[in-house]
């Protein structure tokens, strides 16, 4: 269960670590309020609630697309053990 979701008869590995988690989740919080309470305006506050979405499902997901075309894997488990 900590490893990989299983979606459909396919399986999805984690490529976001811990630490690398935490820092999405609370930069989305950050990006996306900071727009809502209009520190940031017009194409500022678009793109602060586009990075923010992004930034928080990526880490609620422990799986970052982009990353995984670059091949870079934060999560501290080796796919072996993803299972």
């Amino acid at each position: 269960m900590f490893g990989a979701v299983q979606m459909e008869g396919t399986e999805m590995t984690y490529n976001v670590g811990g630490v690398d988690r935490a820092v999405r989740i609370l930069l989305g919080i950050v990006l996306v309020v900071l727009g809502l309470v209009h520190v940031v305006t017009g194409g500022w506050a678009i793109a602060a609630y586009i990075v923010g979405v992004i930034a928080f499902v990526s880490g609620l997901i422990r799986f970052c697309p982009a990353w995984a075309l670059f091949g870079v894997n934060t999560c501290p488990m080796k796919p072996a053990q993803q299972k």
